[in-house]
């Protein structure tokens, strides 16, 4: 990716390693004077973004777009800035509860006892933001290390630069530095930044750049929460309308043009239906966007080296014998713009970039399958990836898919949607991440879970200590040979 270009309020804001330690030392020792925010206190902090987000928001719209050279409107609200305040009234409402000690069974050889779970924030937490949702996968996150008690200091994208300085400036308003920090700046001070001894550490990119985050936090024994991405595959069993399926993977596929971790990056289609499938994703792709180039609906590709990677992919299996099929009814001369229309390759095979690489563009590879079983394989015999798309009205065959393959996560029907359901965990597996944010498990993700033993008047420990021919030891003895006696084993 190019590097962005320089501006006094960047420059400004470029930290060397010294300064990021100064700051990171400020918001441990602000955490290290109150360890246990109050109820009320984390919930002050959630309104102050709540409103923060309604105050700026056609900021927002703005810099994203600039980011961009064109992204609409819609989008960013569906995308970054709902999802964003539903988070937010998600753990508003329940955050009592999650506070709350659990308990837990004390077992007999420490009764009488009452055993619990006491839910502690961590401190600080760090947040490396990717330049696909500047604002949602910065914020998103921040949302649940809030909700838990934490501060935080988050490490905005130097590609999408206009989000960075805006997000800046709407948290520094609502937000004192030792409680939550932007810290714009190029690859050196990312670097350095994911070198910090954070108490947790959550990264959104690229699986490449994953492993030498997690390999930098290691040097600190920094948990680490990381959000990867990989080819995301969606399935269409034969029994479903393949014109249901072609209309929604392409709104999901659409969507910021493809730039989503979790956007279909291949679609698995009976062999029959590959010319139907691919000719109505065609047309409901061109009755979405007439026009492309100046058409505010229609996202561009965030950087001119994106866009020529793309195009490398295109070319790249056009050369192997592909056939593409391109969304563009207008025929426009896109060569001077950083929009790419849609496009379909059918005819991929297995030595072509773009099923051997994470697309992130409005890319659809479409490959034939003949059994569900074979589709299974395939899917299986890929890094795990990001998300799973599976379309049957079938409930035992989806069923079949969920118990049989692995995925962060699965959508029914439909694609994208798991993302933004608050109740949810989001969260990859192996290559395409580890841990989860969103939900209860963003909570305790950015919690820790500290096992508590009460003890009261009664001391039985006392009653079986040395010499350990005591009656009472010798009576708990004989009791643990009743009640664990050889079980039957099929």
């Amino acid at each position: 990716m190019n590097m962005i270009e320089s501006t006094a309020s960047n420059t400004a804001q470029t930290a060397s390693l010294s300064d990021l330690q100064l700051r990171l030392q400020q918001q441990k020792s602000a955490f290290a004077s109150a360890p246990m925010p109050s109820l009320k206190e984390r919930l002050n902090r959630l309104n102050r973004l709540h409103n923060a987000l309604l105050t700026y928001r056609e900021q927002i719209h703005k810099a994203i777009d600039q980011d961009f050279a064109g992204r609409a409107v819609a989008e960013t609200e569906m995308a970054e800035i709902i999802p964003l305040l539903e988070g937010i009234a998600y753990y508003r409402k329940r955050l009592k509860r999650f506070m709350r000690p659990q308990r837990r069974h004390a077992p007999l050889t420490v009764a009488p006892a009452k055993a619990e779970v006491h839910y502690q924030p961590l401190g600080v937490v760090g947040i490396v933001t990717p330049w696909n949702f500047p604002f949602f996968l910065a914020l998103s996150p921040l949302i649940g290390a809030l909700a838990a008690g934490n501060r935080a200091m988050i490490k905005a994208s130097e590609f999408a630069p206009a989000s960075g300085d805006l997000m800046r400036k709407m948290l520094a308003e609502s937000f004192s530095e030792d409680e939550v920090m932007v810290i714009t700046g190029g690859v050196e001070v990312a670097s350095e930044f994911t070198a910090l001894p954070f108490d947790h550490l959550v990264f959104t990119g690229s699986t490449q750049v994953g492993k030498i985050v997690m390999r930098a936090a290691a040097e600190n024994l920094t948990p680490v929460t990381l959000e990867l991405g990989g080819k995301s595959p969606a399935i269409i069993h034969n029994d479903f309308p393949i014109d249901e399926a072609a209309r929604r993977l392409a709104f999901g596929k659409c969507m910021n043009a493809g730039q989503i971790c979790v956007s279909p990056d291949y679609v698995l289609c009976p062999r029959d239906k590959v010319h139907e499938f691919s000719s109505i994703f065609i047309d409901a792709v061109e009755q979405a966007y007439p026009t492309l180039k100046d058409n505010p609906d229609y996202t561009a590709i965030i950087s001119d080296r994106q866009k020529s990677r793309l195009e490398r992919y295109l070319n790249d299996a056009r050369a192997k014998g592909a056939q593409l099929m391109t969304a563009d009814a207008a025929d426009e001369d896109l060569s001077k713009s950083r929009k790419l229309p849609m496009t379909l390759v059918l005819n991929a095979t297995d030595n072509m970039m773009v099923m051997q690489e994470e697309i992130f563009g409005p890319i659809l590879p479409v490959i034939p399958y003949d059994s569900l079983e074979e589709a299974i394989q395939l899917v299986n015999s890929k890094p795990r990836p990001l998300a799973l798309y599976y379309f049957d009205w079938n409930q035992g065959r989806a069923n079949t898919i969920l118990a049989t393959t692995h995925s962060g996560g699965v959508c029914i029907n439909d694609s994208l949607s798991h993302v933004p359901a608050d109740d949810l965990p989001f969260g990859g597996i192996g290559p395409s991440g580890m841990g989860h944010y969103h939900g209860e498990e963003g909570f305790r993700t950015f919690s820790k879970a500290k096992g508590v033993i009460r003890k009261g008047k009664i001391n039985t420990a006392a009653m079986v200590a040395p010499p350990w021919d005591n009656r009472m030891f010798k009576g708990l003895m004989w009791f643990m040979k009743f009640r664990f006696r050889p079980v039957k084993v099929d």
